[in-house]
């Protein structure tokens, strides 16, 4: 069942479209992942479906509704987003920096009750920040302050997740512990966007792949049928290595095609 809509969207910034005339359905329960080259337009697209941005054209829907007809307060209890470089400035503890994400739930001048320090717990736990609950969030490395703001995110336990490149400070065993997260989410039925340069954990994690180029939806559907060698040379300007330990999919990127490029080992 689609959640979160963009039909026709276009984004525009001085007269130039970064996003052009762009739809996608993101159901509950599936896992996307937007990908493509830098400057294709993923995070405007990623920000407008969050209601961040307002498009220039077409429109964006939650659950059957125009997203900005929804009370900005019921939407931020339904809908989560972490923004891309986003950052902790407050010395303030990390569970606290956590517990911010239950505010949507709360009457003004509320304390939390059971279900809100149950779901902060939950979330510090999924994002393997329990031990650091104490520790200033100012005092944090960048990989641990993300994890921390994913928490944020996930204690707000929202039936739409989207997630603007998560992995980009993570190193590869919290990248796989967070794409597994993700996927776990979506499986027990909330939907999640999630922007990615790394294309085997987009091939491996992800239900559903939509390829950003020049503002456009290149190639769209499951990650075997994005991920192929034209579409790679066409958005990306690269040939891959495309294939498979064991059952799960992988894709690296193997020399650049079509321009010239630093020599590199045969």
């Amino acid at each position: 069942m689609t959640l979160l809509s963009a039909t026709n969207v276009s984004v525009s910034f001085n007269g130039h479209a970064v996003v052009d005339r762009v739809s996608v359905a993101l159901a509950r329960g599936e896992l996307v992942g937007l990908i493509g080259p830098n400057g294709a337009g993923k995070t405007t697209l990623i920000r407008t479906l969050a209601g961040v941005l307002r498009p220039t054209a077409g429109t964006i829907e939650f659950d059957g509704k125009p997203l900005d007809a929804l009370p900005r307060r019921a939407l931020a209890r339904r809908l989560a987003y972490m923004a891309q470089g986003a950052d902790c400035h407050w010395p303030l503890t990390v569970e606290r920096v956590v517990a911010l994400g239950r505010l949507p739930h709360l009457a003004p001048w509320h304390r939390p009750g059971d279900n809100d320090r149950r779901a902060i717990a939950d979330a510090l736990d999924a994002a393997d920040m329990t031990a650091f609950a104490e520790r200033r969030a100012t005092a944090l490395s960048a990989g641990e302050r993300a994890r921390a703001l994913l928490a944020r995110a996930l204690a707000v336990e929202p039936e739409a997740l989207l997630a603007d490149e998560p992995v980009a400070a993570l190193d590869p065993g919290h990248q796989l512990d967070l794409m597994s997260l993700f996927h776990a989410r979506a499986q027990r039925g909330a939907a999640v966007v999630v922007v990615l340069h790394d294309l085997s954990l987009a091939a491996r994690f992800c239900h559903r792949l939509v390829l950003l180029h020049r503002g456009r939806v290149l190639a769209e559907g499951a990650p075997e049928a994005v991920l192929t060698a034209a579409t790679l040379a066409e958005a990306y300007g690269i040939e891959a290595v495309i294939g498979h330990h064991g059952s799960e999919p992988y894709v690296v990127p193997w020399r650049v095609v079509g321009r010239s490029a630093p020599e590199t080992r045969p």
